[in-house]
């Protein structure tokens, strides 16, 4: 089999997803994962398929003819493996809306080593105030010579110095 990782971004429509299923689909691939959003008006995604050798280069071709709605479509061949060791721990963030904040989270975990895997980030109103407030949900993979302990620390300074709130999560082993 081949793992694929498709990214597409374009005008958002109906049907888009659907289209990119099929095609998928009519060669013999398999739809394993995938994140996709409308932002700023535009439809992007990145989803990750497998299918067999012998399709591979077909799917690709086929892909590339969707691109003629004005989606875009890259596709890059993968290895399907995961980083080595890796323990996941998830970080939340809210706090009022201002630039630098993922660059202060995304340093310092950059800073030990830390694979950021998935962020997810919006801005949601506040409850009482209507002040936007920045969401952020990050799952990150800390190699094993990382201690929670030193992050938890470097978060907790960085929450303290831009008036967030930051929490940490380990999943349930």
């Amino acid at each position: 089999m081949t793992d694929l990782v498709l990214t597409l971004i374009g005008p958002d429509r109906p049907g888009i997803v659907d289209s990119v299923a099929e095609t998928v689909a009519a060669h013999q691939g398999n739809w394993l994962g995938s994140r996709m959003a409308h932002l700023a008006g535009k439809f992007a995604g990145v989803l990750s398929v497998e299918v067999p050798d012998d399709q591979a280069a077909a799917l690709e071709t086929a892909l590339g003819r969707l691109g003629i709605d004005g989606l875009t479509i890259v596709v890059e061949r993968s290895d399907g493996a995961a980083g080595p060791g890796l323990r996941d721990l998830r970080i939340e963030l809210l706090g009022l809306d201002r630039p630098g904040l993922v660059r202060e989270v995304s340093a310092l975990l950059a800073a030990h080593g830390v694979n950021v895997e998935e962020l997810a980030t919006d801005r949601v109103a506040a409850a009482h105030s209507g002040d936007l407030m920045f969401r952020a949900e990050i799952r990150v993979g800390l190699p094993p010579t990382v201690d929670v302990g030193t992050i938890r620390e470097g978060l907790e300074r960085i929450a303290d110095d831009l008036m967030v709130e930051i929490r940490l999560a380990e999943p349930n082993v």
